[in-house]
């Protein structure tokens, strides 16, 4: 039996995913979190085989979330389940640590395969990705956010997501200060030079956080 944990901060989705799960008689949802702090909790107090994770949830998120799932449990699949489509979002989660990546829009018997292949020691990327992935790997002109660190690309997401320097340190737990000096480094190496001009560079990059 798979034991997996679902990580989500929408009930709905939660409770949708428990539905596709239910279907099958390998697979059971040993635990749930809808926020980071919620996830590492459940992973140190519940024995799961397979983290099916969202990359944006209140807390600590994304990428810095998938770090510290794998510092502390390394061999535990790491499947994000994500809205996002770009083959950057998911680069940066399979950098970070993450054993598959598939987009929300995907058919539940993709979702499950990926579960089955995760858990079994395999790792499983969104058919609709790979190709993209694969083109972005080997090209020269990679996209100028790719030089951003982790916590500069999220800051940047959430600015043009139209969120406030002070919403922004609320979510990231950090400082205002810390916030508007990621704003700062970003805008310098994106060579951006207000708000609007961030918020047009995430569009044209599809880099927009709901």
């Amino acid at each position: 039996m798979i034991r997996i944990l679902i990580a989500d901060d929408h009930a709905i989705v939660r409770g949708g995913l428990k539905q596709i799960i239910a279907t099958t008689n390998d697979i059971v949802v040993a635990a749930e979190a809808a926020q980071g702090s919620e996830v590492v909790d459940k992973l140190r107090t519940c024995a799961v085989d397979l983290l099916l994770l969202d990359m944006t949830m209140p807390g600590i998120s994304g990428v810095d979330l998938i770090r510290r799932v794998r510092a502390e449990q390394p061999a535990l699949p790491v499947l994000v389940l994500s809205i996002h489509d770009e083959a950057q979002v998911a680069s940066r989660a399979l950098r970070a640590g993450a054993t598959g990546y598939l987009t929300k829009d995907s058919d539940p018997d993709v979702l499950l395969a990926a579960i089955r292949k995760l858990a079994d020691g395999g790792r499983f990327i969104d058919p609709k990705l790979v190709d993209a992935m694969v083109f972005e790997t080997h090209r020269g002109d990679m996209p100028p956010h790719e030089v951003l660190s982790d916590r500069e690309f999220q800051v940047l997401q959430m600015l043009a997501a139209g969120k406030s320097i002070n919403e922004i340190a609320d979510i990231c737990a950090l400082s205002a200060k810390t916030i508007s000096t990621h704003k700062m480094r970003l805008m310098q190496k994106l060579g951006l030079a207000n708000n609007a001009e961030v918020i047009r560079y995430a569009i044209r990059h599809g880099l927009i956080v709901e």
